[in-house]
């Protein structure tokens, strides 16, 4: 079970969930647990490719600002152009690929880190966003969509939710399961999963065995796009409008929720698992914190102190079970 990358994931939310039911009273509702559920699940999707990523040996900074491109692509162009939403949200897919395609190809073709590759798409998102934004809108927030055609099926897709008693579930948890399932049975019962962690552990090694790193590679890139993708949808779906200079810095929390799961950084270990436990955790102790009456401004220390204390565990287990 210790050889298990999310052990040490599993025992802190573990540690982690009991304390804020001592300190925080109003952490102890089913509608809390659900809200915690629903905050997590807005970093785990993303985290979901994200993580795989990592396992495959890649990083990907541009996944927060590509998640705030996918909706504004969406909502601005459908209220510019006059059209439904539902041709505005297949041509924010198809961007939202082809910006994950041409990540993975310049970091397979010209040998550049990822880390610097992504970055720049990075700058280049922000930037995009920011100017375009403001260029055809005259501010930085996207115009309204909810009257605009195909706004409810649309919402019933990314935005849902409904009540089990008297509390609310969001559908977006449902998907973020989803994916976690999809990514587990991909990483350990499928070809493409022993490929996933031959690349990020050996890329030489795996390459002369026969695996197709740069296809691995790029189709990598383009999961954690089509995922940024889905969680735009249901930003846009879920608020109508959007704050052109949203997703600076969710990018990290999507690499923090990887690591405090049990993925290496460098490559080649990791599940499904512990990335779901990763967010989970990101969301118990976001909302549990101000359910404890602290600052929240403590949160992004705590943060920081959590993902050197999983990098250490990870390395130590590594180093006691190899």
């Amino acid at each position: 079970m210790t050889r298990r990358p999310e052990f040490g994931a599993l025992v802190a939310a573990g540690v982690i969930f009991v304390f804020f039911l001592v300190v925080a009273p109003s952490f102890r509702s089913a509608e809390s647990l659900l809200t915690v559920l629903y905050q997590a699940s807005t970093i785990g999707i993303v985290a979901v490719g994200v993580g795989m990523l990592m396992i495959g040996g890649e990083f990907d900074l541009s996944a927060g600002v590509l998640v705030t491109t996918a909706g504004l692509v969406n909502s601005m162009f459908s209220w510019w152009f006059g059209v439904d939403l539902w041709v505005g949200a297949i041509l924010s897919l198809l961007f939202c690929l082809g910006v994950g395609f041409l990540n993975g190809w310049l970091v397979t073709r010209t040998g550049i880190p990822s880390f610097l590759i992504t970055l720049g798409a990075f700058f280049v998102l922000q930037g995009v966003n920011l100017g375009v934004t403001k260029l055809v809108t005259g501010a930085v927030a996207s115009p309204s969509v909810s009257g605009i055609d195909g706004f409810d099926p649309l919402g019933l897709i990314f935005a849902s939710s409904f009540e089990v008693g008297a509390v609310t579930v969001w559908g977006t948890v449902l998907w973020w399961i989803l994916f976690v399932l999809i990514s587990a049975w991909v990483l350990q019962r499928t070809r493409a999963g022993n490929w996933i962690h031959a690349v990020g552990g050996a890329a030489q090694s795996a390459r002369a065995a026969g695996v197709p790193v740069v296809r691995v590679k790029i189709a990598l890139f383009m999961t954690v796009s089509a995922l940024a993708w889905f969680a735009g949808m249901h930003n846009l779906y879920r608020f109508n409008t959007l704050q052109a200079g949203a997703g600076v810095g969710n990018e990290f929390l999507y690499i923090i929720a990887a690591v405090v799961g049990g993925t290496l950084l460098t490559g080649g270990f990791g599940n499904a698992a512990g990335v779901a436990i990763g967010a989970f955790l990101f969301g118990m102790t976001s909302l549990g914190i101000v359910y404890a009456g602290w600052d929240p401004n403590w949160f992004r220390a705590f943060l920081g102190v959590m993902l050197l204390l999983a990098v250490m565990v990870n390395l130590y287990v590594r180093r006691v079970f190899r």
